[in-house]
């Protein structure tokens, strides 16, 4: 038997479960060990990220330095166009990136601030890279926007400070409400803010910060908005799957089915089986309503809105914020704004606590932006943001634009009251070196007269001189309380020429006395000229006239000054002694034989060669005026006397209150009005030759220009376009403007600083309110209570207004200067320094003229020898 053959043991084979449970145990090793030092990884984890953190803060910090900013001014009329603001909004996004590569994304913004601090209406402010300052300074908007330069908002700690950020509510991809641009969208905001009182420490901001959409953030956020609407899809398709199962469950179980089955035959009931429930087909998830306003790339951005609040006063800093978050409900639609935080009863947990406030600060410091991932807007969900206020827009009134009233400072004129949003009432004035020309406007017993008569006062209070020029005496009647004080007193002259009896006091004026010190031929030129404007002379239509008028009264004014050379000016010759020497052979050779060496040798062979040739009929167009101014017995008296008193440029530089009244309608009175009113243009043009620094502010108010105008319109339109430079400043007052000549209107409208109108007709009112764009309309002015009055004025050198002003009231706003027992006193102090004398007195001293000056002549008046001075009288 063959021994049996060795089994040979083969290798054992491993078995297959021996190797996996090594490499279980392997991992259940490794989390057991990342279980157990979890804590390292979150701290390598949480390291990295605080590393990070500090270095992108430090880089933002550093490239947040390099930033500019400008103030953006906009003009009155600034009025643009959705494609210029969308514009606008396009050239601030492209200059958030004008950064340095190295610069983190929070840095990389746009900021748009609106301030109301007191010191403007409403502060437009766009802050961005330095090396975006050319892109941001030329804007669409064009020259209707100032660009310029933003000087460092110097700020102070207030005591009660709010601060708050606004992110978007409500639903995500849907856009804010299509605000219109007219009314401004920014009104809201505006009258947030429009009680604002710097004097208290209030202080209103809201920051707008702009940032390009980052494309990887934006992938994020439309993967995340496309799965949300993919998942409420499904949800939507679960729960009407069921739905639909419960509700056929619910028609299965119902009497009426159960008794329709009974009534069905068996075999049909079986054919028919059961009912089947069809579950219904997903809806395919819409991108582009899914995505909404994110769908699109083109004119999306971040935005981070910052607002913050402040106030010395407690509880206005909070009142304000309540009124910018109303402010911002006007954008509000399927999407809105509101307050980032939450409210629990009177706390709110938000930007002004643990631990958003810092962050909050930081990023209001630096200008960095870190919204919330809820606002990506379009850039036309923010047009109404992105542009400075419109002509749509209706700023406060505040006091750095039109400060409060104080009496005695003169550097101020009264306009009027002013109520602000809040309900106060103040009285705002004007800088007076600002407010050149005023023009008013409106119907009688408006108030016209009456906030002149308070301005006047007012301004005579502070120590400045004006002449009140009215054809009524009702004005005088009326400030003369208000005037009556000791330190006026001897300021005030009263021309009053109306008179009502022989014992009536006039004044007196001589045209051509030389008792002033003045030039001979300015005298000789300056009255030529005043009756040339009086009756429209010209070298063309009365060469002739021109021509004798001034030969005469080169010979009268030389005998003049030989009367005054002589120490006698009551003999001197008038303007009524033009007809005298022309008529009068013998007193023609009395005049030219005392004044021969006085006239140069071209005079002289004019009355010995040319005046012979002239048939006396030529003399009536100079005869016949003066006739008539000498048959009226008041223009007699005022003009017939040797020694006048009436010297406007005395006036003008010793700051005197010259009130003159004048006459009626007739025509020797407009020609008396016309010579005074040319005569107010010669003193203001005669002031070049003081130095501008010498020339004292002279205010000249002129009521009812309609009956001022009538011969006389030449030259009140000369005094609103030259009297500027000698610092005569024009008050005119009318009913209307379309009665007034052409010439003076223009000259109004084009030159005046100020243009108020109080209540009218709308023809009257309308051609002011053009000038305003009817910005408001003149049914609006036609509509305003008595003594309200809408005004517009310049100051800075821009335009301020139009302003609905209330106005003032001398008994309200003088009441503690009513001196009523001292009115005796200031006239006869009035009538002292104007040399008033009785009408008769004077009358009959003027029809004496003729024989003094005759007397003199012949007592050889070349042979005086003084010299000729000046008066020193201040009014003479």
């Amino acid at each position: 038997m063959d021994a049996p053959a060795p089994v040979l043991n083969p290798p054992a084979t491993p078995q297959a479960s021996g190797p996996v449970l090594s490499g279980l145990d392997v991992a259940v090793t490794c989390a057991e060990w990342i279980a157990d030092h979890a804590w390292l990884f979150l701290l390598v984890l949480g390291s990295a990220a605080l590393v990070t953190e500090v270095v992108l803060r430090r880089l933002a910090a550093r490239a947040s330095q390099e930033r500019m900013a400008l103030d953006l001014i906009p003009a009155r009329h600034f009025e643009p166009s959705t494609e210029q603001i969308l514009r606008r909004g396009i050239e601030l996004t492209r200059a958030s990136t004008s950064m340095p590569w190295w610069a983190p994304r929070r840095s990389k913004a746009v900021r748009i601030r609106l301030r109301a601090d007191g010191a403007s209406p409403f502060l437009y402010r766009v802050e961005g890279p330095a090396g975006a300052e050319r892109l941001l300074t030329t804007t669409p908007f064009g020259p209707h926007v100032k660009v310029t330069k933003a000087a460092p908002l110097a700020d102070r700690k207030r005591r009660h400070e709010v601060r708050a950020e606004f992110l978007l509510r409500g639903n995500p991809v849907a856009t804010l409400r299509d605000v219109p641009l007219d009314p401004d969208p920014l009104q809201p905001l505006v009258d947030a803010v429009a009680d604002l009182r710097a004097q208290i420490g209030d202080l209103a901001e809201i920051c707008i910060d702009l940032q390009r959409a980052p494309k990887t953030a934006l992938k994020a956020r439309r993967w995340q908005l496309l799965d949300a609407a993919q998942r409420r899809e499904r949800n939507e398709a679960t729960r009407l799957t069921r739905w639909m199962h419960r509700d056929h469950q619910r028609l299965e179980d119902s009497w009426l089915f159960q008794f329709s089955q009974m009534l069905t035959p068996d075999g049909r009931r079986a054919r028919q089986g059961s009912r089947m429930v069809m579950t219904p087909p997903a809806v395919r998830v819409d991108p582009a309503k899914a995505l909404g306003k994110l769908a699109e790339d083109s004119h999306l951005v971040r935005v981070q809105i910052l607002v913050r609040c402040a106030s010395d006063t407690e509880g206005r800093a909070e009142a304000y914020l309540a009124r910018i978050q109303a402010g911002l409900d006007v954008f509000g639609g399927s999407a809105r704004l509101a307050i980032r935080g939450w409210r629990i009863g009177p706390w709110r947990l938000g930007a002004d606590r643990f631990p958003h406030r810092k962050q909050f600060d930081r990023r209001w410091t630096t200008g960095q932006c870190q919204p919330p991932a809820a606002n990506w807007v379009q850039l036309t969900e923010l047009l109404g943001l992105l542009k400075p206020p419109t002509v749509h827009c209706r700023l406060p009134l505040l006091p750095v634009e039109l400060p409060d009233f104080k009496l005695g400072d003169p550097s101020l004129l009264l306009q009027g009251w002013y109520q602000s949003p809040d309900g106060r009432r103040r009285l705002v004035a004007t800088h007076t070196d600002e407010t050149l020309f005023e023009v008013g406007v409106g119907k009688a017993g408006g108030g016209k007269t009456e906030r002149a008569l308070v301005q006047a006062v007012g301004y005579a209070h502070a120590g400045g001189g004006f002449l009140f020029a009215d054809p009524h005496r009702d004005s005088w009647q009326r400030a003369a309380p208000y005037l009556a004080h000791d330190h006026l007193m001897g300021r005030i002259a009263r021309i009053d020429l109306k008179a009502t009896g022989p014992d009536s006091l006039i004044s007196s004026w001589n045209l051509i006395g030389m008792h002033h010190g003045r030039a001979r031929h300015e005298v000789v030129e300056d009255t030529v000229d005043a009756f040339a404007t009086a009756f429209a002379w010209d070298d063309a239509s009365a060469p002739r006239a021109i021509a004798i008028f001034t030969e005469t009264l080169t010979v009268l004014t030389a005998v003049n000054e030989l009367a005054c050379r002589a120490g006698r000016p009551h003999d001197q010759a008038t303007i009524f002694h033009v007809r005298t020497l022309l008529t009068d052979s013998g007193f023609r050779t009395s005049a030219l034989a005392a004044v021969r060496d006085h006239l140069d040798e071209e005079s002289m062979a004019w009355w010995q060669t040319v005046f012979p040739t002239f048939p006396p009929d030529s003399f009536n167009i100079l005869i016949n005026p003066l006739a008539r101014l000498a048959a009226n017995p008041v223009t007699r008296a005022f003009l017939g006397q040797g020694h006048g008193i009436y010297n406007i440029r005395a006036a003008m530089d010793h700051r005197m209150i010259v009130w003159v009244c004048t006459a009626g309608n007739g025509p020797t009175d407009k020609l008396l009005v016309a010579l005074l009113a040319r005569d107010l243009l010669r003193a203001g043009r005669s002031r070049t030759d003081l130095p501008e620094a010498l020339r004292v502010l002279f205010r000249v108010y002129l009521d009812e220009l309609i009956t001022l105008t009538g011969t006389a319109a030449d030259s009140i339109a000369a005094m609103f376009e030259d009297l500027r430079k000698f610092k005569v400043q024009i008050h005119g007052m009318t009913q209307l403007l379309s009665r007034l000549p052409t010439s003076v209107r223009q000259s109004l409208l084009q030159n005046a600083s100020t243009l108020s109108t109080t209540t009218g007709s709308r023809a009257a009112v309308s051609a002011i309110t053009e000038e305003w764009g009817d910005q408001p309309s003149a049914t609006h002015v036609a509509n305003l209570d008595r003594y309200d009055h809408y005004a517009q004025f310049t100051v800075d050198g821009r335009r301020v207004g139009p302003v609905l002003l209330h106005g003032p009231l001398l008994d309200e706003v003088f009441a503690d200067l009513y001196e009523p027992r001292q009115l005796r006193a200031l006239e006869a102090a009035a009538d002292k320094t104007a040399g008033v004398r009785p009408l008769s007195e004077l009358t009959t001293r003027a029809a004496a003229q003729q024989q003094r000056v005759q007397d003199f002549l012949l007592e050889h008046a070349p042979a005086a020898t003084v010299p000729l001075t000046k008066s020193t009288k201040e009014f003479q």
